[in-house]
């Protein structure tokens, strides 16, 4: 598995446990979905202004968010890849790319009262999942499955709320 995380913002001090806590995160959302493919997957830490330019180009929602997905393969219900060409980086499958905006994680962190490795740890884990085709826009029972795999996933880590 190949993880690439680049740091594109200074507004939020990022050190090694939160670059860790990344890592951690991605690998066991993997062992959980099993796929049974090796992957590539890209992450980049971005403040409010980044993720607002992209939010607005690609989702046309003008305004900040807290995580973005890229996905680079389409599943079908059964989790199953829909084009058996996947796009190849020798052996690993490219996954897809995660965009996370440190200044919303830090924000949300305090709201929630939790820490910012906890709320970087959600948002990796809620990405991934998105990468794997899992949506919870408009679909009760998707945001059901996607909490409860986020949270199993954390809970693996012992990444809590505390």
């Amino acid at each position: 598995m190949e993880i690439a995380i680049e740091n594109n913002q200074d507004k939020v001090e990022v050190g090694e446990d939160i670059l860790q806590t990344v890592r951690s995160v991605i690998r066991a959302v993997m062992e959980e979905e099993n796929r049974g493919f090796d992957v590539e997957v890209s992450v980049t830490l971005a403040d409010d202004e980044h993720i607002h330019e992209l939010n607005r180009r690609h989702r046309g929602i003008d305004r900040p968010t807290d995580v973005l997905s890229f996905p680079m393969l389409e599943f079908d219900d059964n989790g199953d890849v829909v084009d058996d060409e996947f796009d190849r980086d020798g052996d690993e499958v490219i996954l897809g790319d995660i965009v996370i905006s440190m200044e919303r994680a830090e924000a949300q962190a305090r709201e929630y009262g939790h820490s910012l490795k906890r709320e970087v740890a959600f948002l990796t884990a809620h990405s991934m999942l998105h990468l794997f085709g899992y949506d919870h826009v408009d679909d009760e029972e998707g945001e059901k499955l996607m909490f409860e795999k986020q949270e199993k996933v954390l809970n693996l880590l012992a990444i809590t709320r505390g």
